[in-house]
């Protein structure tokens, strides 16, 4: 599953995507995103607070109980500023 990166998420890690196989208790998009935190200390210090992320499956925005059945490309989408 290729996990992609996006706006000053990307730039904060360094890197527009990663290419991970979550272990077989990692059943929801929110259960994916814990597990990718617990193994990646940047990402988990960058998504401090995580439910204020976007994330998509296979390029739709959707709810993060959202089951990783079938995904083959989740993005993590972080807030926008303007001005």
């Amino acid at each position: 599953m290729k996990i992609l990166y996006f706006a000053w998420l990307r730039e904060r890690l360094n890197r527009a995507s990663d290419d991970v196989t979550p272990p077989a208790d990692v059943v929801t998009l929110e259960d994916l995103v814990t597990w990718l935190r617990a193994n990646d200390e940047s990402l988990d210090l960058a998504m401090a607070n995580p439910k204020q992320f976007k994330i998509s499956k296979n390029a739709r925005i959707v709810p993060w109980n959202t089951p990783i059945d079938g995904a083959e490309e989740v993005a993590i989408l972080p807030p926008m500023t303007g001005g």
